[in-house]
């Protein structure tokens, strides 16, 4: 299976909006768990490192498209 961070680098340099702007983020994070497929695990590195306030729910919509497209 295609690690989640790879499905949300198809977002980078979309038109600026929250998930272009995580997109972004993950990109420059250094530790953002980039060969992960598990919710839990990029969840909880997501409550613990936020990047901006709507970064949660960003992130659980494009879960739910990462999972329906690759799961």
């Amino acid at each position: 299976m295609r690690p989640f961070y790879q499905f949300l680098m198809t977002y980078r340099g979309k038109p600026h909006d929250e998930e272009s702007r995580l997109a972004e983020w993950a990109f420059a994070d250094l530790e953002f768990p980039k060969y992960s497929t598990d919710y839990n695990e990029i969840s909880i590195y997501l409550e613990m490192n936020s990047p901006f306030p709507n970064a949660l729910p960003t992130f659980d919509s494009l879960w739910e498209a990462y999972e329906s497209r690759f799961k």
